[in-house]
């Protein structure tokens, strides 16, 4: 992967990470265009840093909501931010376990499987169109819903089942108010971005020789800066327009990615 395919690919990552879509989805089309032909392992490498770099546009944007969650741990009470956070946590049990025992078979789906991705992207538009014909209301996510959305985030670890659309689809199929969904949507992926690359920090993955780190720098740079921008304004999108908007966006790229597979 040569430098100007990294940055297009932190481009897409940072544009697509916060809309319901599947940003690992597109990184994966993206390679299969740019005509990326890296190890599924060495793939998914680039995929997880560009994802730490959009996790930290996370915590920039939402730097308040996540003082307010630390403000109230460090009162030793149990308090809202306290019963958020045990939320928060709830939702991270069904990931960490397919991440600690199924990671091998995990990074066997990030090797290019475009029609593999074009049939998950069309898995997302289905549960979109469903989550749209939900009433919205002002009930917040309780600890058995968390769990249920930790569940669905597990899955969406698969390219192609985009992880905010199946959460936020999963909280409001569930009867959970859209933009709290939203809002715990894009704050529970946070803790296990930073504890993928602590693992792979420990493991020493992240300084292998056989890895260039000019291109893992600047996709990371690329998605770090467009996630800030794409933060700022497509978190009041989600949360505004129809979902079904974007299922039918999945749908067609569903589609089309189905259709390339067999070029």
């Amino acid at each position: 992967m040569n430098s100007l395919d990294a940055i297009i690919l932190g481009i897409i990552q940072g544009f697509t990470e916060f809309l319901p879509v599947s940003s690992s989805g597109h990184l994966e089309i993206g390679k299969a265009i740019l005509g990326d032909h890296s190890l599924p392992e060495d793939s998914m490498l680039f995929t997880v840093v560009l994802h730490f770099a959009t996790a930290l546009s996370t915590i920039v944007v939402f730097r308040k909501d996540i003082w307010e969650i630390i403000r109230g741990l460090l009162s030793f009470s149990w308090n809202e931010e306290t019963k958020f956070s045990v939320k928060i946590i709830i939702s991270m049990i069904p990931a960490v376990i397919v991440g600690l025992f199924f990671e091998e078979k995990l990074e066997s789906f990030f090797g290019g499987n475009i029609a593999f991705v074009g049939f998950m992207l069309l898995i997302t538009a289905v549960l979109l169109w469903l989550a749209d014909r939900s009433k919205n209301t002002g009930k917040k996510v309780s600890n058995s819903n968390a769990l249920v959305i930790g569940i669905s985030q597990a899955i969406a670890m698969l390219p192609g089942i985009s992880r905010s659309g199946a959460t936020i689809s999963t909280s409001v199929l569930l009867g959970n108010d859209k933009s709290k969904a939203a809002r715990f949507s894009f704050l529970m992926v946070v803790p296990l971005i930073f504890g993928k690359i602590a693992k792979d920090l420990l493991s020493g993955e992240l300084f292998s020789e056989s890895i260039n780190y000019t291109p893992l720098g600047l996709g990371f740079i690329s998605a770090f800066v467009c996630g800030l921008i794409a933060c700022t304004w497509m978190i009041s999108l989600v949360k505004k327009s129809k979902l079904s908007y974007f299922a039918i966006y999945c749908l067609v790229v569903g589609l089309i990615a189905i259709g390339f597979s067999f070029y």
